[in-house]
């Protein structure tokens, strides 16, 4: 049940360094497709001041559940049920959305109610957090993410890597406005908007 991503072993510690500049002081983080669960736990144990809220796809909540278990962080909530698609977010409202690997998995019209529901629970000036890897328009797309995006195809037509610009506009139309760009190993990066 306790799945491991060695990607998410290698790049915890990047992610989780700009996370500390961006996330509130306190509050509840909304992560989106949480996966394995490991950043769950990672970023639960360095920001103990934060409530972190895992959720994933209906039956992929077992290895959350695991690596939760394991951790018994009193910060670290029960996963929840949650797909992009789903006509209201899981929670309520929160400080922070945080979405770690998911626009270019998932397909390219989830984006738009990514930022949905993220309207529905963040208040003004709470950042949405998207970390992976990106096309954009201006400049030719590194060989190992055109690698990793031809792969991404193969497995499934609907996933592959998205272009930063028209994912910006699209926060735009949801009333987000772009913040910054961090560039981090291995061709990701992690942008943020706000509104």
């Amino acid at each position: 049940m306790k799945r491991f991503s060695k990607a998410c072993e290698r790049n915890k510690e990047p992610i989780g360094d700009v996370l500390a500049d961006i996330l509130p002081d306190d509050g509840l983080v909304l992560e989106v497709g949480s996966g394995t669960g490991q950043h769950a736990v990672a970023f639960a144990r360095r920001f103990p001041h934060i409530r972190w809220q895992p959720t994933d796809r209906p039956g992929r909540l077992d290895s959350i559940r695991a690596w939760r278990a394991d951790a018994d962080l009193d910060n670290l909530n029960e996963p929840l049920e949650f797909d992009l698609f789903d006509d209201a977010p899981p929670v309520d409202r929160a400080d922070a959305v945080v979405a770690i690997n998911v626009i270019h998995i998932a397909p390219a019209d989830a984006i738009a109610p990514l930022f949905t529901h993220a309207d529905a629970v963040l208040d003004e000036g709470a950042p949405v957090i998207l970390y992976g890897p990106y096309r954009y328009r201006d400049r030719e797309l590194e060989p190992s993410n055109e690698q990793f995006d031809r792969h991404l195809q193969a497995r499934n037509p609907e996933s592959g890597l998205r272009v930063f610009e028209d994912v910006d506009d699209i926060a735009a139309d949801h009333g987000f406005e772009h913040v910054a760009t961090k560039r981090l190993p291995a061709n990701n990066d992690i942008h943020w908007w706000r509104r």
